[in-house]
């Protein structure tokens, strides 16, 4: 007679099962025994459960001991933080860069002992050349004026802001504390695409109102624009600059999304919308559809708050389709105040894997085309760039703004300010900090007075750090900074500056008859009347 085998995977299972047949059994004679009969019984009918239910393969293979590899995968990120990554190869954030954002948040020491550890001569190690001129940095923070000629409302904005988060991807005692960080601090507040709520007007922080393709805070039953409930809101005191959302870094092309596990009936009021559905902008505007209409919703918006600041922030994607709306800045004389670039690498809430790994220009690349194709066409001075994305240390502003940027936004690093471990649950509503959640109880774990000292203290001493190493570069401002201050290191016995590496266009240069090389085609197939191309195939 041949015997089978007890399999290993129903070990655990049969455990469970002789287990509870003898607590059961000696709970007759021996009373405290009935007391192991919860945990002992409740194992047993979870096997059977296990073991009946056909959803799960794992768990009806591996009946009882199979829970638990739902649990390791859930606390994965954690572990894989805490235990396995270094100090420097985390992703998307590095332990060393949390930590940084942490101790400047916390006003602790944030230096380091015993030199880098990064490795000097590893291909795509970067820095900053200091000077026998070094200077001492100034002791107010740099300020840069945003308004073109046709505002009459010029908003003085700091080099690092608080980047695009709505009221529905964080919690509303994450949207206070920003707020109220930034008003201590004397920065901006970005609101996100979920418009302007009681969150982002509490404090009395300065706000730039983001207008997204859902037209939240500012449209009608149907969806579309709605004027005058946009003179309203732009007339308030807070409210500094207007930005309109053509596409973001985490899913250019896609529209936002907002789970509908982390719908409120709050955020529903706000934003006009029905409960119990993802809620999913769509993903172009419907005011304009042409570079010529853009320009004058442009200039409508400006018209209704009395000569605010407007700009615009996408993700590049098309090189033709922002040239075409550089051809329509000079056919109808209209300009933005600034324009923000996002980084195909961002992302703060929901994505789509795809659109977040694989979709839209990195914010290097994006940020040096946008400021050729502004001073090409000669309108650089106009305009004012903000640059959106991995902004963490002192040195990523100085990077940014000399390759071509004004001034910076930091989303995450606000984010690590506030308490974000990076357990990547901000699209789950599961954070376990309270930040990127509408769950009451996780959101009462975040405390807004503590949180926006924070907020306060790593903005401004990371702008202390980009002050000081401005001065040991041997420079007084910001707008002194070019590509060739930036080294990269291409190879382990050569290195570029960013002036070499990319090519950097004179004034007016795609007005010329010979134009650059390679920007010709992309200039070519641009026409202001339309985002298709002029030519074919292009």
């Amino acid at each position: 007679m041949k015997v089978s085998k007890v399999s290993p995977r129903n070990l655990f299972f049969l455990v469970s099962s002789w287990a509870f047949a003898l607590t059961l059994a000696l709970s007759w004679y021996v009373q405290w025994f009935i007391v192991m009969l919860v945990p002992v019984g409740a194992a047993f009918l979870l096997g059977i459960y296990d073991l009946l239910q056909s959803k799960h393969s794992i768990r009806r293979n591996f009946p009882v001991i199979g829970h638990f590899r739902y649990l390791f995968e859930s606390i994965r990120p954690e572990l894989q933080q805490y235990f396995v990554e270094s100090n420097s190869s985390g992703r998307p954030f590095s332990r060393d860069l949390r930590s940084l954002v942490y101790q400047r948040a916390k006003n602790v020491t944030d230096t380091v002992p015993f030199g880098t550890e990064k490795d000097v001569y590893s291909m795509g190690y970067e820095w900053i050349n200091h000077s026998l001129l070094a200077k001492h940095p100034a002791e107010e923070p740099p300020r840069v004026r945003v308004g073109g000629p046709d505002c009459t409302q010029p908003y003085e904005a700091a080099v690092l802001n608080v980047s695009a988060m709505s009221y529905g991807s964080l919690s509303g005692n994450a949207i206070r504390a920003l707020n109220r960080g930034a008003k201590a601090g004397g920065f901006a507040h970005n609101t996100g695409e979920g418009g302007l709520t009681p969150h982002h007007l509490a404090e009395g922080a300065d706000i730039i109102w983001q207008i997204g393709t859902g037209y939240f805070g500012c449209r009608d039953a149907h969806g579309n624009f709605e004027a005058t409930l946009f003179e309203e809101k732009a007339s308030i005191d807070a409210v500094k600059m207007i930005e309109i959302k053509l596409s973001q870094g985490a899913k250019p092309g896609h529209g936002g999304i907002l789970p509908a596990a982390k719908l409120t009936r709050e955020i529903a009021a706000i934003r006009g919308l029905p409960m119990g559905k993802d809620v999913i902008s769509p993903p172009t505007h419907s005011s304009f559809g042409t570079p010529l209409e853009m320009c004058e919703f442009i200039a409508k918006l400006r018209t209704l708050a009395k000569g605010k600041p407007i700009g615009f922030k996408l993700c590049v994607g098309k090189r033709r389709e922002f040239l075409a709306i550089c051809k329509a800045m000079l056919e109808t004389g209209i300009t933005p105040d600034f324009i923000t670039v996002d980084g195909g690498e961002g992302g703060t809430g929901a994505a789509p894997l795809e659109f977040s790994n694989v979709v839209g220009t990195p914010l290097v690349e994006g940020l040096v085309f946008v400021h050729n194709a502004l001073n090409g066409v000669g309108l650089r001075d106009r305009i004012r760039i903000i640059a959106s994305g991995r902004i963490v240390t002192g040195f990523d502003i100085a990077h940014k703004i000399a390759i071509g940027a004004d001034l910076c936004n930091s989303a995450r690093a606000m984010m690590f300010a506030l308490g974000c471990i990076q357990a990547q649950q901000c699209n789950a509503n599961t954070c376990p900090a309270g930040v990127a959640t509408q769950d009451p109880d996780l959101v009462r774990g975040l405390v807004v007075g503590d949180k926006a000292v924070r907020v306060t203290n790593f903005q401004r001493n990371t702008v202390r750090a980009f002050t000081e190493i401005l001065g040991a570069a041997g420079l007084s401002h910001p707008s002194e900074l070019r590509p060739w201050h930036v080294l990269r290191r291409i190879s382990p016995t050569e290195s570029k500056h960013y002036g070499e590496m990319y090519e950097y266009l004179a004034p007016q240069a795609l007005l010329a008859t010979d134009l650059p090389k390679s920007y010709a085609r992309p200039w070519r197939a641009a026409q202001a009347s339309s985002f298709e191309s002029a030519v074919r195939d292009a």
